[in-house]
C-alpha cells in the first residue's frame, strides 16, 4: 500500500471519527431534551389533575352561580 492511499484511509477515519463525536453530542442533547419535556409533561399532568373540574371554562349559555 502507498504512502498517499494510507493518507487518505487516516483522513477519511479522522473525518468519520468527527461526524461520529458529532451525532454523538447531538444525540445527548436530544435524550437530555427528551427527558426535560417528559419531566415538564408530568407536572403539567399533576397539576391539571390537581385542578380538576375547577379549571374549566363554564359554558357560554349558563348563569354564573350567583344567579
Amino acid at each position: 500500500m502507498d504512502a498517499e492511499r494510507l493518507i487518505e484511509i487516516e483522513t477519511r477515519i479522522a473525518w468519520q471519527d468527527d461526524a461520529l463525536r458529532q451525532l454523538s453530542d447531538a444525540l445527548a442533547r436530544q435524550q437530555r431534551d427528551i427527558d426535560r419535556l417528559q419531566r415538564l409533561c408530568q407536572a403539567l399532568q399533576s397539576q391539571l389533575e390537581t385542578v380538576g373540574d375547577a379549571g374549566r371554562p363554564a359554558p357560554a349559555n349558563e348563569p354564573p352561580p350567583h344567579y
